[in-house]
């Protein structure tokens, strides 16, 4: 028997409380799971964390596996989930950089970092009060969507709303800057 065809065997064990089985299982199962992830995360530390979650994921939902099933689609999918979520958490504080000296010349001579600093607090605060705070919280202090609307007793919905009226308005105001100058 292939190792991949005794996976549902050994799960179906596993949820009898055979711990032996369950053993053998996730431990022929990191090689995959870590296969599965790096085809989503090129990074080694994130495709190993997304390895522990799935693993975790695995023990926590074993029992919602039909033995009677495919295995590796229900692995895929927990693999794939916690990817994702790993890329999505990850993302709210990774910063992409390019070194473009003649971008970076352009803007220094333009205008000061101080000076930008200054329109966008400018901009900011000509905005309605709920529309500022969304801006705060979400653009600048990073909360999530979710977040924000529990912190304000909102739904997620609403903080999107004001979110995109925001956007729109500071557009606008940028747009009337630029018409000055």
């Amino acid at each position: 028997m292939d190792e991949q065809e005794s996976w549902p065997v050994l799960m179906a064990r596993a949820q009898a409380g055979d711990q032996t089985a369950y053993n053998q299982l996730l431990h022929a199962l990191v090689p995959v799971i870590r296969a599965l992830a790096r085809k989503k995360i090129y990074d080694d530390a994130l495709t190993e964390d997304v390895v522990q979650e799935a693993l975790i994921t695995v023990h926590h939902v074993r029992h919602t596996y039909d033995p009677a099933r495919p295995f590796m689609p229900w692995l895929a999918a927990i693999v794939r989930a916690r990817a994702v979520d790993a890329l999505r958490k990850n993302g709210r504080h990774l910063r992409w950089e390019v070194q473009d000296d003649e971008a970076d010349a352009a803007v220094a001579s333009h205008e000061p970092a101080a000076e930008q600093e200054e329109v966008l607090e400018q901009a900011l605060h000509q905005l309605p009060l709920r529309q500022r705070e969304m801006v705060e919280m979400v653009h600048l202090r990073e909360l999530s969507l979710a977040e924000a609307a529990l912190q304000h007793n909102l739904s997620v919905s609403a903080v999107k709303s004001l979110l995109h009226r925001a956007l729109l308005n500071l557009r606008r105001l940028g747009g009337k800057d630029r018409e000055r100058s």
